[in-house]
């Protein structure tokens, strides 16, 4: 067998230190183009947030946007519109891993239950997550989001049901890991404050934590990604450069060791400004006005006027 340094990946990631900005962008296409296994679907226009009536209009043009680019598509919530994402993904052939957004709105829940179980009986549904960062944000008690995830597997035995949270949950809560057909881990070294050369590998660290909490059971990486823009969270910074560099690691890794990952964002929100502060409005793939990102050169300096 011959030694082939192409073909080698680096626990890092990919040797991009010495591309041009131009480079880069050509990388980032390259990897773009040839697709990718998920990507989490951003429905909220500029002005709309969480609550607000969503479209058939607004969730076929985005669809049409990422279609080219996508297996799989994860959408957060099955009302206010919301439930008809996975329905529209389907005519365009896209899988779909669908989340009922549960928190501490007793009403609310049991709307979201209803509609994604109405949705997995009707066929529009490959995997079903039953809440998303429920524990981190401790809007249910453990017993009763297991009620939750309990009551729809019992609804929809022919479905794979998974919770989604922070990957290091699934070590902390044995009982949730347990009641899961499949894991469903969040995993930003960006939140944990990591440095952009080291994030691949941390990465890596936090989905073999999960791997070891799964006891055998499939772990798919249900978000991950890297703001282009804002103030930073210690050694982790946000920047044009960075998150191209993340996209096509990330990228790269999940093709290589064939790891289920899905993309955290398709489009900016400026809405998760409130929720993220200033980062939270640049984690797409997109801006907020549906126009590829990464692929003209914007003029962004930081406070020592070098290029980000």
């Amino acid at each position: 067998m011959s030694y082939r340094s192409d073909k080698i990946m680096a626990l890092s990631g990919l040797n991009l230190e010495n591309k041009t900005i131009k480079g880069l962008q050509n990388t980032f296409k390259r990897v773009l183009k040839g697709g990718m296994h998920g990507l989490c679907f951003s429905p909220y226009e500029e002005g709309q947030s969480p609550g607000d009536q969503i479209s058939v209009e607004q969730i076929r043009r985005r669809m049409e946007i990422i279609k080219p680019y996508t297996k799989w598509i994860r959408s957060f919530s099955c009302t206010d519109g919301n439930e008809l994402i996975p329905i529209i993904a389907k005519e365009y052939g896209i899988k779909t891993l669908v989340g009922a957004w549960l928190g501490n709105d007793a009403e609310i829940n049991k709307r979201e239950i209803s509609g994604l179980i109405k949705l997995a009986k009707e066929g529009y549904v490959d995997i079903a997550a039953v809440g998303n960062e429920v524990m981190y944000r401790g809007d249910l008690k453990e017993d009763e989001l297991l009620g939750f995830i309990y009551h729809v597997k019992n609804k929809i035995p022919d479905t794979p049901v998974g919770y989604v949270d922070a990957y290091y949950e699934f070590t902390q809560r044995p009982k949730i890991t347990e009641a899961c057909d499949v894991i469903l881990a969040n995993c930003y070294p960006y939140w944990e404050g990591c440095h952009i050369e080291y994030s691949l590998i941390y990465m890596k660290d936090m989905f073999n934590q999960a791997v070891k909490a799964a006891n055998g059971k499939k772990v798919i990486i249900s978000e991950t990604g890297w703001p282009s823009q804002g103030e930073g969270l210690n050694g982790a910074l946000p920047s044009f450069i960075n998150a191209i560099t993340y996209f096509i690691n990330t990228q790269q890794w999940s093709k290589q060791d064939d790891i289920d990952i899905f993309y955290f964002s398709s489009f900016d929100e400026s809405w998760k400004i409130g929720d993220e502060g200033d980062v939270g409005a640049f984690w797409g793939l997109w801006d907020k006005y549906e126009k590829p990102k990464f692929y003209s050169t914007p003029v962004l300096f930081n406070k020592n006027k070098t290029f980000v």
